[in-house]
């Protein structure tokens, strides 16, 4: 083992192509990634992120470079396990979700990373290993596109080899979310693998009425449906609405999907590593979700979660994320068959551009 020498901390401001929305976080014309470089006495290095869709990445950067060194520089790298604890308890009372689990899911990220190229091992085969290969969907941002216009999205998705797709719901009224889901699966064909994303939206009696409305179109589950403060309103939406329920990536700790999965709140649990406290929460709520005999799936990040679902035996679909980061990394993510391939270099595999980032600092 060796102990770590130096952090790093960077933030960048990615543009979008178009500007994108959802039902909830208004548009998003730009994405912030923030970035923690960890080397060792050695001078291996680790390196991991997060990202936000436009606002805060300020404050996970802040805690990334004034609190966290301090708290870690000196320690064995490898205890991966050890540093989580210190780090979350370190700063629990001033923030136990939010800005900091954000920055401690770029450290956690960073030091797997690290001991994974030390091991000379791709990440999913230090974490155990189950099957290289994922199965993946193209996760769209595109509720205010017309239906020509989400169509046309779509076959640009297929032409790429994704076979599943994740869609948008939450328009104002529902007939116009019953019309567009209608149109996507007769153009999909019926059995294709199809998604809706209402992005926290509506009240439980909205939700339910519009996962029964959603039944004949065979939807593989509906996400987020309501505000992720509501495990008692999932539950009643699992019971009444008859389409199964993804959710997760507004969760922020192992302890609120355990109260999602024994609550009976869920169907597919929905960590997002890069904010759920890193690999090593993300490892142990996909563990927790097997115990409970439920598939665990994933939100962003696909670079990297691609190596987790891949160790998982109960893994189903991996996201792939609509942010332009693929610009700005050497080996974007492979897709063959509809399956996203987890890389066999060492640790995630991610080779920034750190030159042509560094031209989005702001």
């Amino acid at each position: 083992m060796a102990r770590i020498a130096t952090t790093e901390t960077g933030l960048y401001r990615i543009p979008l192509p178009i500007t994108l929305s959802d039902s909830t976080h208004g548009e998003i014309a730009a994405f912030e990634l923030i970035t923690c470089r960890i080397r060792d006495a050695d001078g291996a290095e680790g390196v991991g992120y997060t990202y936000t869709v436009g606002r805060n990445g300020g404050s996970v950067a802040d805690i990334l470079a004034r609190e966290i060194p301090a708290l870690i520089e000196g320690r064995e790298a490898d205890d991966t396990e050890a540093i989580w604890n210190h780090v979350w308890w370190a700063l629990h009372y001033g923030g136990r979700g939010g800005p900091v689990v954000l920055a401690l899911s770029a450290l956690d990220i960073a030091l797997w990373d690290l001991k994974a190229r030390r091991a000379k091992l791709p990440l999913f085969r230090l974490l155990g290993g189950f099957d290289a290969r994922v199965p993946c969907y193209a996760g769209g941002i595109d509720l205010d596109l017309s239906v020509d216009a989400l169509l046309e999205q779509t076959d640009d998705n297929l032409a790429k080899g994704f076979r599943a797709i994740k869609m948008k719901v939450g328009r104002p009224d529902l007939k116009s979310d019953i019309a567009r889901v209608s149109a996507m699966r007769q153009h999909l064909g019926d059995g294709f693998p199809l998604m809706a994303d209402a992005n926290m939206k509506w009240t439980v009696e909205e939700a339910i009425r519009a996962a029964c409305a959603f039944v004949p179109y065979d939807l593989t589950w509906l996400e987020e449906p309501i505000i992720p403060d509501d495990v008692a309103g999932h539950a009643r939406i699992m019971q009444a609405g008859g389409v199964p329920i993804a959710a997760g990536e507004n969760l922020r700790s192992l302890w609120e999907f355990k109260n999602y999965i024994a609550g009976g709140a869920v169907s597919y649990p929905e960590p997002d590593v890069t904010n759920c406290g890193g690999v090593t929460a993300f490892m142990k709520i996909a563990r927790l979700a097997e115990a409970f005999n439920l598939p665990v799936t994933s939100h962003g990040a696909h670079d990297i979660t691609v190596h987790l679902l891949a160790a998982c035996p109960n893994r189903s679909y991996l996201e792939a994320h609509g942010f332009g980061l693929d610009k700005y990394i050497e080996h974007p993510l492979v897709l063959k068959d509809g399956l996203a391939l987890a890389p066999d270099r060492p640790g995630h595999g991610i080779g920034f551009d750190w030159k042509g980032l560094a031209k989005l600092a702001p």
